[in-house]
């Protein structure tokens, strides 16, 4: 199940919680598609604990369109960068 909140200071903040699935991934969209133009869209994946492919898939677009994902665990960092076919990035 996944868990999304909204909050915004002059950027939009989602925190999303839990498992982010093929399922959620509309409904993520049409949250994202009625922002307002001109604000920093920014995802926090924190408390995210499983994604899909398919999931994988969206969070790499998003971050090709400008959105920033924050705090992503490194095991989903690694698999988006594994889709996008960049190598891994290093941990400090």
């Amino acid at each position: 199940m996944l868990r999304t909140r909204r909050t915004g200071n002059g950027q939009v903040l989602f925190t999303l919680s839990g498992r982010i699935e093929t399922e959620d991934i509309k409904q993520l969209q049409e949250l994202l598609a009625v922002e307002t133009t001109g604000l920093q869209l920014i995802l926090d994946l924190k408390d995210v604990t499983l994604v899909n492919q398919d999931a994988v898939k969206f969070l790499g677009r998003c971050e090709a369109d400008g959105i920033k994902l924050e705090n992503c665990p490194l095991h989903i960092r690694t698999w988006i960068d594994q889709v996008k076919g960049r190598p891994r990035r290093r941990q400090m």
